[in-house]
């Protein structure tokens, strides 16, 4: 169950004063778009609907905001103080006993417990839970980018590092933050889908196989573009020129969307991605040549041992501002 507070929303549009409403949505809830504008719009506030792609509040659409006198983002927690941006955590409810398919993979009595925003509402209902089977569960605070307890983000593990755990569960959908938990911690980490209720071990050494093959390819590669993001959330463009700094071969290359059929034109041999580092690991094959994250160019320039391979993170000196 999908759980939006609109009450909550509306009281927050109220007591700020304003008129014209900017909505933003990520693809996953854009179902509910047409519901929410109705609501927002029932209580004498008029409604611009962002159409643009949304894939996190490190993506706000600055154009739509701009038009309006605030704002809603919907679906995620603030990476970072913006007055002009409410942001509206959604909440996604599941049976929290479904965690029982998870202890017999569980191979320590005390483990770390991380999730993401929809389900946090739940950790002091899923620590309880995992306390029956004699597990002591511990949740952490991660700060920065992920500011909720036990929170988070493709870009940010704190949270899973904070809990000092040798053994991680992690419980959401997909496997990117499971792998990146692992890379970023290397604690064994156990990934958990609260809507199918499968649970399975993280095994990054077919990850990493893969990352090695593009490495040595960005080694060899004569021609390098540096991916500068141009959504303010994303940005590193001091890492981005730190890197370019490194070579004669590398170019810095601008972009909102970092489209493969734009990258194609370029003609690049590899490409260096500063910005989401999502894109990397979930969209390689979707781009022609190698994807690759600043730690692993640093590997190929041999400026950084393989012994050294991390996750990239957006982290201290290197978080953009949202």
């Amino acid at each position: 169950m999908i759980l939006i507070d609109t009450e909550d929303l509306i009281q927050q549009l109220h007591k700020r004063g304003v008129h014209r409403v900017a909505v933003q949505l990520p693809a996953g809830l854009r179902r509910q778009a047409f519901d929410l504008v109705q609501t927002i719009r029932a209580e004498g506030f008029e409604v611009l609907l962002s159409g643009d792609p949304c894939y996190g509040a490190c993506d706000l659409d600055t154009d739509a905001a701009a038009l309006a006198d605030v704002l809603v983002h919907i679906g995620h927690a603030p990476v970072s103080e913006n007055p002009s941006v409410l942001f509206v955590p959604v909440s996604w409810d599941f049976d929290v006993q479904a965690l029982a398919s998870v202890v017999p993979l569980l191979r320590t009595k005390r483990i770390g417990v991380v999730t993401t925003v929809q389900h946090v509402h739940l950790l002091d209902e899923i620590v309880t839970c995992l306390g029956t089977f004699g597990i002591e569960a511990v949740v952490a605070h991660g700060g920065g980018r992920a500011p909720l307890r036990g929170q988070i983000l493709g870009c940010c593990f704190d949270a899973a590092r904070n809990t000092g755990a040798t053994e991680i569960l992690f419980i959401g959908t997909g496997l990117f933050h499971p792998l990146g938990i692992r890379l970023a911690t290397g604690a064994r980490t156990v990934a958990f889908d609260p809507f199918t209720a499968h649970a399975e071990e993280v095994d990054t050494e077919r990850l990493l196989r893969r990352r090695a093959v593009f490495i040595e390819k960005a080694r060899q590669a004569d021609r390098v573009g540096i991916i500068v993001s141009a959504k303010s959330g994303q940005q590193r463009l001091a890492r981005a020129r730190r890197l370019a700094a490194r070579s004669e071969r590398a170019v810095l290359i601008l972009m909102t969307e970092v489209s493969p059929d734009e990258l194609l034109n370029f003609g690049m041999d590899c490409y260096v991605n500063t910005a989401c580092p999502r894109l990397a690991f979930d969209d390689q094959d979707r781009f022609p040549v190698p994807l690759i994250t600043p730690q692993e160019y640093e590997i190929a320039l041999g400026i950084r041992g393989w012994e050294d391979y991390r996750i990239d993170e957006f982290c201290g000196d290197e978080a953009p501002a949202a």
